[in-house]
């Protein structure tokens, strides 16, 4: 009985240790770096305003990108240059935008602290949007997680491909959410009105440098 159980596990373990693991590995290099998507689930965070909905978004769109790569579709988006260079020019404009919008909301300070922000938090709808919007209008994720994620997840064999991605995708959801709701206890810091100035400033520096290399690129 031992022996069968043995048997039986001994495939499941190995694709978790070769597979599995390199795809956690891989998706936390990708995803844990200072970007758009990121500043926005921080920002959220740390006011605690619709956090769950903003990392639920982030999260199962990074994995839907993941398993999109792993089942192929990553050659489907490197034979059309034309759909990335329009998802180029929407992320720019709308990175620009936003950067923007976090450099005024910056120099206003009725909008620095918790309960201001409180007040004037954003709607569910619009949260998703801009959460959405992060995401699916950065052309980086589809190279970055389609393309590349798909390519080194095919080096895994017909099998272990599909525990890359789950690797890779539970990176998505432990780091969203490590980020997410973690942000929370930096609010002490945050209390104060400067943080929230440069917070902000950092913010829009990061956004609207990623839109002039995305114009660039």
């Amino acid at each position: 009985m031992i022996l069968l159980t043995n048997e039986f596990a001994y495939p499941y373990a190995r694709h978790v240790l070769t597979s599995a693991v390199p795809g956690l590995l891989t998706g936390l290099g990708l995803i844990v770096a200072i970007g758009a998507q990121n500043a926005f689930v921080l920002r959220q965070g740390i006011t605690r305003h619709h956090v769950v909905l903003v990392v639920v978004i982030c999260a199962f769109s990074d994995l839907a990108l993941i398993m999109a790569g792993v089942f192929g579709f990553g050659t489907v988006v490197a034979a059309h240059p034309g759909a990335l260079t329009v998802a180029r020019v929407l992320g720019a404009a709308f990175l620009i935008g936003y950067g923007v919008l976090s450099l005024w909301r910056a120099r206003k300070p009725a909008n620095l602290d918790a309960r201001a922000a409180s007040k004037g938090a954003a709607s569910s709808k619009a949260v998703v949007l801009t959460a959405l919007a992060f995401t699916w209008l950065n052309p980086h994720v589809y190279l970055d997680t389609v393309i590349m994620l798909g390519s080194i997840a095919v080096t895994h064999g017909p099998v272990g491909k599909w525990w890359f991605g789950v690797g890779a995708g539970l990176a998505s959801i432990l780091w969203f959410s490590a980020l997410g709701f973690g942000a929370r206890y930096l609010e002490p810091l945050f209390a104060k009105p400067t943080a929230w100035r440069i917070l902000d400033v950092i913010i829009g520096a990061v956004l609207i440098g990623l839109a002039v290399r995305l114009v660039l690129s």
